[in-house]
């Protein structure tokens, strides 16, 4: 990365390098019925998250994807996971996802994990939109990125399809900048 991830922190969280040692908490999220209704099924065996995590750092060592634990600011507790992958040159369109929060979440975890994704992929990594799914159930999520101002452009029977334009995340920034503290 060609930046310092110090400068991924917000008020209340930050975000960290995924390492093989989490594997045991993201098999936790991840095999949580509370946390995993709309998300896709993974392995919850902790090898088998081991093998994918050393096959990602490879990946992240290439600039091709970037899987991170959020952290609590106030005690560093790991609360989460979020994920920017399937990078596309032909759109220089990012996606996100892997983003679960859990039960020691922040009361404003959800909005800044997601400005921090944001703050990365179009003031460091210089892409000009998201696209990304959401579980058609997933109502809660949908509302969100609505209110961010995503554009919802497809679907199919699982899930909404979206796109996110840097200059909506420009356009709100000034009243979403107190959630990352600058």
């Amino acid at each position: 990365m060609q930046f310092d991830i110090n400068q991924l922190k917000a008020n209340t969280v930050h975000f960290r390098l995924v390492e093989e040692s989490n594997a045991h908490f993201i098999c936790e999220l991840r095999s949580d019925p509370n946390l995993n209704k709309h998300i896709s099924q993974s392995s919850t065996l902790v090898e088998e998250q081991k093998k994918w995590i050393r096959n990602y750092k490879d990946r992240e060592k290439k600039g091709q994807e970037y899987y991170f634990i959020i952290c609590r600011n106030d005690n560093n507790l790991p609360i989460g996971t979020v994920r920017l992958y399937d990078f596309q040159s032909s759109s220089n369109s990012f996606c996100w996802g892997s983003w679960i929060l859990n039960e020691n979440k922040t009361r404003y975890a959800a909005i800044e994990s997601a400005l921090l994704v944001y703050k990365l992929a179009f003031d460091h990594l210089k892409f000009d939109q998201s696209h990304f799914d959401v579980r058609k159930e997933n109502i809660s999520v949908h509302n969100f990125h609505m209110r961010l101002g995503a554009k919802h452009i497809d679907g199919n029977e699982l899930d909404n399809f979206y796109i996110y334009f840097s200059s909506k995340y420009y356009e709100i920034l000034n009243d979403y900048q107190k959630f990352l503290g600058q």
